[in-house]
C-alpha cells in the first residue's frame, strides 16, 4: 500500500450522519426503527441509500431477491470485485445500528476512496441483503442465502407473510424485483467479502476494546419438544402417583444450561419459549411444548450436545412417569471465516494501533451465507450493554469510526492500490 492510502481515515461525522438520515426512515417514539422488509419503509429506505451509491459514482444492480449492489470499477479488468455489505431491514421495535451500520461503513469507505482520488486494482462493491431479519417473511437471511445459492430464487418469490403477500408480490410493489441471477457478479465471484457489524452481545464492551476480529460464527441447532403425562386433579393425586409434564420439563430446562456449560466457552443452550396444558391453577400438567436452541463453535459440539440431550431428556421423562419427543427443526452449520480475510482485519486493526480482540459471533449473519461462495470475514464494535433488536441500541460514534478505518483498509489490501 503507497504511503498516502497508509494515513487513510473515513469521515467520522458523514459516517455518523447517514447513520442518522436513514435511522430518520421508519424512526419510532423510543429512539429506534421500524424498517420492515419490502414495505413503503424499506422502500425509502432502499431509494435513500441506491441514491447516495449513485451520488458516490456507483453503477447499481438489483438481483431476483431484491439484493442491491452499488460497484466502484478497479483499473484492473480482470481482478475480481471486494465486497462489503449488510442489510438495512429492521426489527419492528429495532435499532439504529444492526445491519445498517455495515452498509453505511461500506459507503463511507466509498466516499473517503473518492474524496482521496484513490483509485483501486479490483473492483470494489457494497451491497444490501433483502430480508436479513426475516420478521415478515421466512427465511431470515434470504436474501445472502439465495445470493450463496443455499435458496432458489423463485421459491423465495411464493415466500409469504401473514397477510398472504408474496417476496415476489412485495417486491414488485417497491420496485425491487430485479433482473439480474442471484449470486451473479460481473467478473467472477467476490475475491473477499468483509462485514462490519454491531457485536449484539456485550463482550467487547466488558474487555473494553474498539475491535473484535471474526474468526467464524456458532453453528446452531433448534429444536421442538413436547412431553407429556397425564392431567390430573392437583388435589387427589399424591405426588407419587402423579404424571406430571411440567417436572419433567422443568428438569429438563436446567439440563440444557448443564449441557450448554459443559461446552464452554463457546456453547449456548437457551429455552426460549414454553407452552403449559392445559395451563389451569389446579390441575397437573399433562403435556408442556418447549423449545430448545443449543449453539457451538463446532460440528462436533453440536453433536455432544444433541447426544446429551436426547439422553437425559429421556431419563428425566421416565422419571417423573413421562414420555418426551424431539423433532430437529433448524440447523446452521457452524461457520470458520476465511483466515486470510481474518488476517487482513487483524493486520489493519494493529497497523491503525485499535485495541482488539478475537471474538466469535453467536448470531446469524449474511456473511455466514456469503462465506459459502466467497472468502470471508467480519469486523465488529461494541454497542451499549451488549443490547440489539432494541429501540435503545447504542454504540458510540468513535468505534463506528474504528470499525469502519478497519474496514477500509482491509479492503485496499485486498483490492490493491492502483
Amino acid at each position: 500500500m503507497n504511503p498516502s492510502a497508509a494515513q487513510l481515515r473515513i469521515d467520522d461525522q458523514r459516517l455518523w450522519q447517514s447513520l442518522m438520515d436513514l435511522a430518520a426512515i421508519g424512526a419510532t417514539p423510543k429512539g429506534g426503527v421500524c424498517r420492515i422488509a419490502l414495505t413503503p419503509e424499506d422502500q425509502q429506505g432502499r431509494d435513500l441509500v441506491v441514491q447516495w451509491f449513485q451520488q458516490a459514482g456507483l453503477s447499481v444492480r438489483v438481483d431476483e431477491v431484491g439484493n442491491v449492489f452499488g460497484r466502484r470499477a478497479g483499473t484492473d479488468p480482470q481482478a475480481r470485485a471486494v465486497a462489503t455489505g449488510s442489510h438495512i431491514d429492521t426489527q419492528p421495535t429495532g435499532g439504529k445500528f444492526d445491519g445498517n451500520y455495515g452498509v453505511m461503513a461500506g459507503l463511507e469507505v466509498v466516499r473517503t476512496l473518492n474524496a482521496h482520488g484513490i483509485q483501486t486494482r479490483a473492483p470494489i462493491e457494497v451491497a444490501f441483503w433483502t430480508n436479513e431479519e426475516g420478521t415478515r417473511f421466512t427465511p431470515v437471511m434470504m436474501g445472502s442465502g439465495a445470493f450463496a445459492g443455499v435458496f432458489g430464487a423463485k421459491d423465495m418469490h411464493l415466500q409469504q407473510d401473514g397477510a398472504g403477500i408474496s417476496v415476489g408480490e412485495a417486491l414488485q410493489r417497491i420496485g425491487y424485483l430485479g433482473d439480474v441471477a442471484c449470486g451473479a457478479v460481473p467478473g467472477g465471484a467476490f475475491a473477499a467479502y468483509f462485514e462490519a457489524h454491531i457485536e449484539q452481545g456485550p463482550v467487547l464492551e466488558a474487555y473494553d476494546k474498539p475491535i473484535g476480529i471474526v474468526s467464524g460464527a456458532l453453528g446452531q441447532q433448534w429444536y421442538d419438544v413436547t412431553v407429556t403425562g397425564m392431567d390430573a386433579h392437583a388435589g387427589p393425586t399424591p405426588m407419587e402417583l402423579r404424571h406430571d409434564a411440567l417436572l419433567a420439563a422443568a428438569r429438563m430446562v436446567e439440563a440444557v444450561n448443564r449441557i450448554a456449560l459443559d461446552e464452554a466457552p463457546h456453547g449456548r443452550g437457551t429455552v426460549g419459549h414454553v407452552q403449559v396444558l392445559p395451563n389451569s391453577r389446579n390441575v397437573i400438567p399433562g403435556q408442556v411444548k418447549f423449545t430448545v436452541d443449543f449453539r457451538n463453535l463446532s460440528q462436533a459440539g453440536l453433536d455432544r450436545m444433541d447426544a446429551a440431550m436426547r439422553q437425559q431428556f429421556a431419563a428425566l421423562a421416565a422419571q417423573c412417569q413421562c414420555t418426551v419427543e424431539m423433532a430437529q427443526v433448524v440447523k446452521f452449520e457452524p461457520c470458520v471465516f476465511d483466515p486470510d480475510c481474518v488476517a487482513s482485519v487483524r493486520q489493519a486493526a494493529t497497523q491503525l494501533g485499535y485495541a482488539h480482540m478475537e471474538v466469535v459471533s453467536g448470531a446469524g449473519h449474511d456473511a455466514v451465507y456469503v462465506n459459502q461462495v466467497a472468502p470471508t470475514a467480519m469486523i465488529f464494535v461494541p454497542c451499549k450493554d451488549g443490547i440489539s433488536h432494541n429501540e435503545i441500541e447504542d454504540a458510540q460514534p468513535a468505534h463506528l469510526a474504528a470499525g469502519c478505518n478497519v474496514l477500509l483498509h482491509a479492503m485496499l489490501a485486498r483490492a490493491g492500490v492502483a
